[in-house]
């Protein structure tokens, strides 16, 4: 058995006070029909409104913008029979009809109450306000005084109980209304008008009218169904948002729009972390419902997209980067701030790029946005990234890093390695110096070509990570604090994290253990000895040795020979001693022909 769960109480407030007074009328105008005498041909023209009433009721006019399944023509017949036998009998066919029809429809008792409360009493109005025009006015004046009265009503009563249910504004709501209801009920007005003269001449003349009513209903139902057709093809079915092809349209349009009038547009690309451990752990309707109540956020801040499975996209014409930054981040915060049930928090990562200030062509602000959205993944998810030029060369060698071209793959990653040298303390190309050195230092210890050429990429990339690093750390003039030492020491696990879908394996790993100490005292996993990657103890070496000799911030560089020297002390303990000794070699056999070419001379 199941049991009706009542409205909140701040809903029944409305509800109760209005059905009471809409029984109260619908006694009063029971009581007084009772013991009006009326002729044969009057009952007979009631029931043939009261039938027509019901059936333009139970099929009702779509409507564009109206989602309640449409617009009754039953107020034609309930507004003509008020003005053709009067408040009493007018209001026995407008009550009715709603009644039969919803009953049938099995709504929940409540609200069929309510609806047929509020016709009852826009009855009355309509009744109220048109008898004293009986005595010499037109039918036109009476006809439009009755109609502007039910509707007025209507609106009211319908809009009051929407507003307090969805704790809206009842004047915005109100307006809204109206904006989108004033002119089919207008026709519809028109349309009491024509019955009203029809019948007065003749009740048979007034038949004339359901053949144009009916084609009216048609031609509506067919263009509604067409429009919401076209809708359907642009529109996402589970969460209403515009589609992948919506969205590319949407874009071009908006670009083509801000390119003529010289406005800022910009693009947030956003998608939802870890959505899929939610599908594995609560199912995919679980997973539905999770993408229902993000769209509703999101459409609280721009025109939104859904692209596909977690991902959407929001566009904010007239937004530059800076408040574009401000809304995308109010978006993070109002979903992380969600608490849904059995679930708990969701949170989402957001891209960001701009248009002009970040690129023109629509594709190329697609491009920049999901880059920033990968940064903003990589850099810990829940926040925010707006386009960078390191995160677009991060985001180009990863796609690169699938196709065959080798040489593709190494000019990108030479690129990011720049982006990552201009963020650090030292002078001069420091990642690409060690790639050099590395590369030679590999070659020296006899691998093979295919391992120098890795080598040479994984040091390339070796302080990758130092991109989520705040630069206030990476340029502080003076020792690091223990809690600053912790966050630096951080960068080869985001550095692996990274580059391991790179699709060449002992790059990411190389880079992840390029710190660590031959005696185990290293980071991040202590490993000591054979067990480092050979790649990662030439990094290690090639680094130390470029740091020396490169001028720092709160350092002076050392001469090669010095270098050396230190590196050679700390061999067996801190670094390899056979990549120390292939570092020094490869070194001396370049010095020693410079001696003799300066001795020469």
């Amino acid at each position: 058995m199941t049991h009706r769960v009542l409205p909140p109480a701040r809903v029944l407030a409305v509800i109760i006070p209005v059905c009471a007074a809409g029984l109260g009328v619908a006694c009063a105008a029971a009581a007084a029909f009772a013991v009006t005498p009326h002729q044969t041909a009057t009952l007979v023209g009631l029931l043939a409104l009261l039938a027509a009433s019901t059936l333009a009721d139970r099929f009702p006019v779509p409507v564009e913008g109206i989602d309640t399944g449409g617009v009754s023509l039953s107020f034609v017949f309930g507004v003509a029979s008020i003005v053709l036998f009067g408040w009493a009998a007018g209001l026995f066919v407008v009550c009715l009809a709603p009644a039969i029809t919803q009953v049938m429809e099995q709504r929940p008792p409540l609200r069929v109450a309510y609806n047929v409360s509020v016709v009852a009493l826009a009855a009355t109005a309509a009744g109220a306000v048109s008898a004293p025009l009986n005595d010499g006015s037109g039918v036109f004046a009476r006809v439009g005084a009755a109609a502007s009265a039910q509707y007025a009503v209507n609106l009211i009563l319908i809009t009051a109980v929407v507003a307090v249910s969805a704790r809206r504004s009842l004047l915005s709501l109100a307006r809204s209304n109206v904006r989108v209801t004033i002119v089919p009920f207008s026709l519809m007005a028109s349309a009491a008008l024509m019955l009203v003269v029809l019948w007065e001449r003749s009740p048979f003349l007034s038949v004339a009218l359901v053949g144009p009513l009916l084609a009216i209903q048609l031609y509506q139902r067919a263009i509604i169904g067409a429009l919401r057709a076209m809708r359907l093809a642009l529109t996402d079915p589970l969460t209403g948002l515009g589609n992948h092809r919506h969205f590319h349209e949407r874009l071009e349009r908006e670009l083509e729009h801000a390119q003529e009038k010289a406005l800022p547009l910009t693009l947030c690309l956003v998608d939802v972390d870890d959505f899929k451990r939610i599908n594995d752990r609560f199912g995919h309707p679980a997973g539905d419902r999770v993408l229902s109540r993000l769209a509703s956020r999101l459409r609280q801040t721009g025109e939104a997209f859904r692209l596909g499975g977690d991902e959407f996209a929001l566009l904010l014409p007239g937004y530059d980067e800076g408040s574009a930054l401000t809304a995308a981040a109010s978006v993070v915060e109002r979903i992380a701030a969600l608490e849904l049930e059995q679930i708990g928090s969701v949170t989402v990562s957001v891209g960001v790029a701009t248009s002009p200030a970040h690129a023109g062509d629509r594709d190329d602000l697609i491009r920049l946005a999901d880059s920033a959205l990968y940064w903003a993944k990589e850099y810990g998810k829940n926040r925010v990234r707006s386009y960078r030029p390191d995160v677009i060369e991060l985001a180009e060698l990863k796609r690169l890093a699938s196709g065959p071209d080798r040489a593709a793959r190494f000019r990108a990653a030479a690129s990011l390695a720049r982006a990552v040298d201009a963020r650090d303390v030292y002078t001069g190309s420091h990642s690409q110096r060690v790639a050099e050195l590395a590369a030679r230092m590999a070659r020296r210890l006899g691998l093979p070509d295919e391992e120098v050429e890795l080598t040479r990429l994984a040091a390339s990339l070796h302080d990758l990570g130092k991109l989520a690093i705040p630069e206030e750390i990476l340029r502080k003039p003076g020792p690091l604090t223990e809690p600053e030492r912790m966050v630096l020491e951080r960068h080869p696990q985001i550095g692996f994290r990274m580059l391991e879908s790179l699709g060449v394996d002992p790059v990411a790993e190389w880079v992840l253990h390029h710190h660590e100490r031959w005696d185990g005292s290293g980071y991040p996993d202590g490993l000591p000895g054979d067990r480092i990657p050979l790649g990662a103890r030439i990094i290690f070496v090639a680094d130390a040795y470029d740091a020396m000799t490169s001028e720092r911030v709160y350092r002076r560089r050392v001469l090669p020979e010095q270098a050396i020297a230190e590196l050679r002390r700390c061999a067996g303990s801190q670094f390899d001693p056979n990549a120390v000794d292939a570092l020094a070699d490869e070194l001396g056999s370049v010095e020693q022909p410079r001696r003799v070419a300066a001795v020469a001379s």
